[in-house]
């Protein structure tokens, strides 16, 4: 397996290509700049409220570290902290004949997927997935691995910097997927979603109905990995970019999944069965920023009706 990464925040990430980023707004880098250049405390709140616009590429995976709490605030012992937790992730076992084989068959398949973005060497990112997937079950024998599980960490291969801190966020994320299913399990998240969804929507819901479409199969996905499977992987980067500098971004989920159906109604009503659910299970790329204002308004529109909403979490 991968040896331990090295302590340097600045080293390049083994499993990303190296590509140049997009053109940014000035203001918006030097926003970001003037928080992570402090030396003594980072002050989450602003970059939360700074992420919700979106965080350049080449400082995302810095960025996402302090939203999902993997790296503290306070940096007065931050090499110490940094190290005890490289330390850590070497001693874990990352041996798992099961899970192995299936993360590498997974893998070979979300690369090829995957191989028009460029945003992943196929090289050196498989044995990252099955390292840190490894890793993460055999730390947890409660959760049952889940093919879905590539695709979730694929953007933390994307971001992050070092192996162990692509396990550190991995973790955290599939530790609230987990936790929310003992909350509300997939059955009971998938029927209010529905009904929802039937409320606003009763056109495209009796549509599907008529093409017998299994709402079941693309509704529990979309629910609980937070679209990492369905939508392009530009995309998972921008909404989650949103997610994660939201305090509690799993309520917010369904209504983004309401918004997506809303923004496609009409090509969807223009479909067959097969064509729907091709869309469905791998949706086009979309303005995220323009979905995630309209989950907004349709959670609004929701409470108004409801008089309140009652939690559906991701």
């Amino acid at each position: 397996m991968a040896a331990s990464p090295p302590l340097s925040s600045s080293s390049s990430s083994p499993g990303r290509r190296r590509t140049s980023p997009p053109l940014h707004s000035a203001l918006l880098r030097e926003d970001y700049d003037e928080v992570l250049e402090s030396e003594v405390f980072i002050d989450v709140n602003r970059l939360r409220k700074y992420a919700r616009h979106g965080i350049p590429p080449e400082i995302r995976g810095v960025v996402w570290k302090y939203l999902l709490g993997v790296e503290k605030s306070d940096r007065s012992n931050e090499f110490t902290q940094r190290k005890a937790r490289y330390e850590a992730y070497r001693e874990i076992d990352k041996e798992n004949v099961e899970v192995s084989k299936r993360v590498r068959g997974e893998a070979t398949r979300y690369l090829a997927r995957a191989k028009k973005d460029n945003l992943l060497d196929p090289h050196t990112a498989p044995a990252i997935f099955e390292a840190v997937i490894c890793a993460y079950i055999n730390c947890n024998n409660q959760v049952e691995y889940s093919p879905s599980f590539v695709q979730v960490c694929a953007p933390f291969v994307i971001t992050m910097k070092s192996e162990c801190d692509v396990y550190s966020c991995f973790e955290r994320l599939v530790n609230v997927i987990y936790e929310s299913l003992l909350d509300n399990n997939i059955n009971k998240r998938v029927a209010q979603f529905l009904s929802y969804f039937r409320t606003l929507m009763p056109e495209l819901y009796d549509y599907f109905e008529e093409e017998e479409l299994d709402v079941g199969e693309w509704a529990s996905s979309w629910l609980r990995y937070l679209l990492a499977k369905e939508l392009p992987t530009q995309s998972v980067l921008d909404l989650w970019d949103v997610y994660f500098a939201t305090p509690d971004y799993v309520a917010l989920h369904p209504f983004v999944c309401l918004a997506i159906l809303r923004h496609l109604k009409d090509s969807l009503e223009d479909l067959e069965q097969s064509e729907i659910r091709s869309m469905l299970l791998r949706l086009p790329k979309m303005n995220i920023s323009r979905i995630v204002s309209q989950a907004y308004n349709i959670r609004s529109e929701i409470q108004a009706r409801y008089g309140a909403i009652v939690s559906v979490r991701a």
